[in-house]
């Protein structure tokens, strides 16, 4: 099985275009189709002088499946900006289109047309702006997939899980509470529990994620273990979905100088997740 993955192309003013024309020059192990603006595409590859040919995606839920992608060409789904826009400037007007990339994706991965997606970043702030309340990927789609839920591990704040109140007593007045009360909501959590052990592998067997108290809790775990390689996924969806462990940048964006290894991670850990399943 060759598994069609589709890959929304992000907010347009960020680094997420020229990332996806990235991949375009790479060996895949899929169908790659990207969601997004196709003029915009071709300007980003002019301006970088990267050497991809663009082709129409024709939308069908029988369309026979390509062969493995085909290094430098990128299947494109054109959806229109409702702006022009500018690398590193990022405009709210751009904000339903941003999300009308989400929603074609999840449309169709519902409707067996895809097999898993693939999300380059977005700007939460810039949408907000827009006035349409976002607080991210993750709950988006749950909140359109009406996904199930996740086994959650909670870290505590403090050392050892603040050792009984002796050590900090957040976790007494506040993480075990609010455990308990998610748990009575049917959200099954288990915790707080020290987050220095609750990483170690036999421990993270029990459980689909960790909630860290804090960004350098979770984080670094992460990044040490392979920073141009870590992936967002995303759990409980009826769907698979992942995407690259870092933001829009939009201080990189048009310059030809943004990584496209965790997206390219992102891509193939959706591949193999697709075979898999």
């Amino acid at each position: 099985m060759i598994p069609r993955i589709a890959l929304t192309s992000g907010e347009p003013a960020g680094i997420g275009p020229e990332l996806c024309l990235a991949l375009a020059a790479q060996q895949l192990p899929c169908e790659l189709v990207c969601l997004g603006d196709r003029t915009l595409l071709e300007e980003r590859a002019r301006a970088l002088s990267l050497p991809v040919r663009l082709r129409p995606y024709a939308r069908a839920l029988d369309a026979p499946r390509a062969a493995i992608h085909a290094t430098g060409e990128l299947a494109v789904a054109d959806l229109p900006l409702a702006a022009p826009s500018v690398p590193g400037r990022p405009d709210p007007a751009n904000a339903r289109y941003v999300l009308a990339l989400l929603d074609r994706a999840i449309e169709g991965a519902l409707a067996g047309e895809f097999d898993a997606l693939v999300t380059a970043p977005v700007h939460k702030g810039v949408i907000n702006d827009a006035g349409i309340a976002f607080t991210g990927h993750t709950e988006y789609l749950q909140e359109r997939t009406h996904s199930v839920r996740a086994v959650i591990a909670v870290c505590g704040l403090n050392p050892h899980a603040g050792e009984g109140g002796h050590l900090g007593d957040e976790e007494v007045r506040i993480i075990g509470p609010a455990v308990a009360r998610m748990r009575a909501a049917g959200i099954r959590a288990s915790g707080p529990l020290p987050a220095d052990t609750v990483f170690v592998p036999q421990v993270l067997e029990s459980f689909d994620a960790v909630l860290a108290m804090y960004h350098d809790q979770g984080l670094p775990v992460i990044k040490h273990a392979g920073f141009e390689r870590a992936v967002n996924v995303t759990l409980g969806l009826p769907l698979i979905r992942t995407s690259p462990d870092h933001g829009t940048a939009f201080d990189l964006a048009g310059t030809g100088r943004a990584d496209a290894s965790s997206l390219m991670a992102a891509v193939q850990l959706a591949s193999a997740l697709a075979v898999q399943r």
